[in-house]
C-alpha cells in the first residue's frame, strides 16, 4: 500500500517550483495589485472631473473598470495564459456587456420610443 503522503512524496512536490519561479509570480502580484491600486486612485481622481456629458464620464469609468477587470481576470484568474476556449468565452462576454450598455444608454436617451408616453 502506498502512501502519497509520504515525506519524499512531500519533497518532491516543494521541488516542482524553484525560489525564483516563487519570487517572480509574487513579484508579478505586487506590480498587478499596485497597478489596481493606482486604478483606484486614478478611478477616484476621473470621478471628480466633469469630461462634458455625462455619457463621456461613463465610458471614462467603464474603461478604467475593463483594465482593472483585465488585470484582475489575466494574472490573479490565470486567464493570460489559457487556451482558446477560455479567449472565445472572453470575448462573447464583452461583446455582450458592451451590447447590454449601449441597450442602456440607447434607452435612456431623450425622444427615444421608450421614453415618450
Amino acid at each position: 500500500m502506498s502512501d502519497t503522503h509520504s515525506p519524499s512524496a512531500a519533497a518532491g512536490a516543494a521541488d516542482e517550483h524553484s525560489i525564483e519561479d516563487v519570487r517572480k509570480h509574487v513579484r508579478t502580484y505586487l506590480i498587478i495589485g499596485a497597478a489596481l491600486m493606482a486604478g483606484t486612485l486614478l478611478t477616484v481622481w476621473a470621478s471628480l472631473i466633469n469630461f462634458g456629458s455625462r455619457e463621456i464620464n461613463i465610458a471614462i469609468a467603464l474603461l478604467i473598470a475593463c483594465v482593472k477587470g483585465f488585470l484582475v481576470a489575466g494574472f490573479f484568474m490565470h486567464l493570460i495564459s489559457e487556451k482558446k476556449m477560455i479567449y472565445s468565452v472572453l470575448v462573447f462576454t464583452v461583446f455582450f456587456f458592451v451590447a447590454l450598455m449601449f441597450l442602456t444608454l440607447w434607452s435612456m436617451a431623450h425622444g427615444n420610443v421608450i421614453q415618450i408616453r
